[in-house]
């Protein structure tokens, strides 16, 4: 082939003077009719190539660039037809032009690009004749391609096969003209060095039309996307399968393959990357393309020459989309698990029961098993990962809570620890269902103990704070609102004991008992030697309105254990109720045994509530105090120890007898 075309080229490229003179001679020597048949046969080929001119037009793009373009090719028509015309006329034959446009448009381009070649380097192409005939070949390459894809393949099997040999013909002019020159300036600007990555931008293009349209809204809707899946396995690829033959036999079938696996790539990414799509619709769009992975089928998507041994490149582009859909899946699981637990223990809200959280954190395992096993592997960890970072981020959010102006209400903190509560028992649960490492389990217990600690500090302080602020007016006035705080301690309580906190109701409402009597005490006490004669006789009623209701509230919330409670309320009421001195001393001992830490002053504020006690009863009672008091043992619970009784303008004594 190359032999014939370089003697073909060699007609029109070795014209000289002797041929021309040859020529002259012979032109005089043909009669008159034979001179009418030559115009006749000039003006044909000068129809021919205005009708090529007009076919490759209309493969061109539409719109304004279209009418550019258009343009621009009646122009470049037009210029090869008057360059065609002035050399024939300058040499009296067949211009190369014309034979160049002869061959690309009978689909002889492997020709065509010979000569295109030859011409591009003959030193006669100082006006870029070459550089428009490449873009012509390369248009009307296009138009065929386009014709074997949307009509019957087979019809244009031999153009399609000069199509391929084309691209070969680039690429071998392209190894020499890199072998013979260490620069690739000249190369890397040649027009048909983009013969190729033109095709594939064809091909991929028409794949993509081919594709079964899903709206934008259908593709929230599990049912629309599981049938155009189906649409996808039974129309597209079929139709791609059907027409890869032709691109074999033409020597074009790595370039179609890897266009339909473009395509194909593409379309299931824009699947997979809506901000909209579910855990389970991502599933679908996985578990499909591991089907079609797994299917032995002959498809377009597998090579027909595969190396033994090895996976074809069909398999491997499957299986890269399966890789990567699988990471949009992992991705989503993650997004979806974080946003149900942070929904779930929202600070401020009431805490969700610990099956709803099971659910979100095994419910995505569960759902993938039923596909692969090893991705059920990889969306348990991804969800208990998921898990360690809610941990971490609630850990903060705790803490800047905990950190805000003001005491937040009770029932806030109460919340948190519940949650802790909660969260403990699901991980305990989760670490039977799931593969839970040991440096998860203790990175989760370091969480959970650390938030514990601290919520149940902060917690026990805005008891405190509220309880002391009630009970600075308790005392004076008639009503206060020291019972609405019990009423709704109680409550919060009871709420908190049926979401099976055992291990915490116990310790937590025994520390808040002791700081409501600590606070109880230290305000009577303070309060005791500040009121008039008629205020203090009024307190003993008092303390027993609220000793009967903190009884009735640590017993409703702790039960039985409520009896091992320390009562220095009911202690002091039995001391100040003694009918007699002897009777105060013997109410005495219990409580100085009971609690080791009470001094002197506090006796002394006690004694002044009762308000008969006379002088001499008063030092009995203390001197008793003397000698039966004992140093109390560091270990020992102590109340007394912190509550501090500031001396009065007179000492100790409100009586003034001390």
């Amino acid at each position: 082939m190359m032999r014939k075309t370089k003697c073909f080229w060699g007609t029109f490229a070795g014209r000289g003077s002797k041929w021309e003179k040859v020529a002259g001679e012979n032109a005089r020597m043909l009669p008159k009719a034979t001179h009418e048949e030559k115009k006749q046969q000039e003006a044909k080929s000068r129809g021919k190539l205005k009708t090529m001119a007009g076919k490759l037009l209309k493969a061109m793009a539409s719109g304004k660039e279209a009418a550019e373009e258009k343009a621009g090719g009646v122009e470049m028509a037009g210029n090869l037809l008057k360059m065609a015309t002035c050399r024939k006329g300058a040499e009296g034959g067949v211009p190369a032009e014309e034979v160049i446009c002869e061959f690309i448009e009978q689909g002889k381009f492997l020709e065509a690009c010979d000569h295109i070649y030859n011409l591009e380097h003959s030193g006669d192409d100082k006006m870029g004749k070459s550089e428009s005939l490449y873009k012509l070949l390369a248009e009307r390459m296009w138009t065929v391609v386009g014709e074997a894809l949307s009509g019957s393949g087979r019809t244009f099997l031999e153009p399609l096969q000069s199509v391929g040999e084309s691209l070969k013909w680039e690429k071998q002019k392209e190894a020499e003209w890199l072998g013979r020159s260490q620069e690739t300036g000249p190369v890397s600007t040649w027009s048909p060095n983009f013969w190729r990555k033109e095709l594939e931008q064809q091909l991929i293009q028409y794949m993509a039309a081919q594709i079964p349209l899903l709206s934008s809204s259908a593709k929230a809707n599990e049912t629309a996307l599981k049938q155009h899946l189906s649409q996808l396995e039974t129309l597209f690829l079929p139709s791609l399968e059907h027409r890869s033959g032709v691109f074999e036999e033409a020597g074009l079938l790595s370039t179609y393959t890897y266009c339909c696996h473009a395509s194909l790539s593409s379309h299931l990414a824009t699947l997979t990357d809506s901000s909209h799509l579910s855990f389970s619709q991502c599933l679908l769009v996985y578990e499909w393309g591991l089907k079609m992975y797994k299917s032995g089928s002959e498809t377009c998507l597998r090579s027909r020459q595969t190396p033994q041994n090895s996976l074809s490149f069909g398999v491997q582009c499957l299986l890269w989309i399966v890789l990567k859909t699988e990471e949009k899946l992992l991705a989503v699981a993650k997004k979806e698990v974080g946003k149900a637990l942070k929904e779930a223990f929202d600070i401020g809200k009431p805490p969700c029961a610990d099956g709803a959280v099971i659910q979100i954190l095994t419910e995505k395992a569960e759902a993938a098993w039923h596909v692969s096993e090893s991705l059920s592997e990889k969306v348990e960890a991804v969800c208990l990962e998921e898990c360690l970072r809610f941990l971490e981020s609630y850990e903060n959010e705790v803490r800047n809570f905990l950190q805000l102006d003001g005491c937040p209400e009770i029932c806030s903190g109460l919340w948190i620890l519940e949650n802790c509560c909660i969260l403990r028992a699901v991980w305990c649960k989760l670490t039977y269902i799931c593969s839970a490492s040991t440096s998860q389990d203790v990175k989760v217990n370091g969480f959970l103990d650390r938030m514990e600690d601290e919520i149940m500090e902060h917690f026990l302080r805005t008891v405190a704070s509220k309880v002391k602020g009630t009970l600075k007016e308790h005392f004076k006035k008639c009503e206060s609102s020291f019972d609405h705080i019990l009423e709704s301690l109680k409550q919060s309580f009871l709420v908190f004991g049926k979401k099976k906190t055992d291990t915490y109701e116990q310790a937590l409402v025994k520390a808040v008992n002791a700081i409501v009597i600590a606070e109880y005490v230290q305000a009577l006490l303070t309060i005791a030697r500040k009121l008039s004669s008629v205020q203090r006789r009024r307190i003993v009623s008092k303390m027993e309105e609220d000793h009967r209701m903190l009884q009735d509230i640590f017993k409703e919330c702790l039960g039985p254990a409520a009896g091992h409670l320390k009562d220095p309320i009911g202690a002091i009421l039995e001391l100040i109720q003694a009918s007699d001195s002897e009777g105060m001393k013997i109410a005495l001992l219990p409580i100085l045994k009971e609690f080791p830490d009470l001094r002197k002053e506090h006796l002394s504020a006690v004694l002044d509530i009762k308000v008969s006690l006379n002088r001499e009863d008063r030092a009995a009672l203390l001197d008793a105090f003397h000698d039966n008091c004992r140093e109390s043992k560091p270990e020992v619970n102590l109340l007394f120890a912190d509550i501090e009784i500031k001396p009065g303008k007179y000492g100790l004594c409100a009586c003034l007898c001390c």
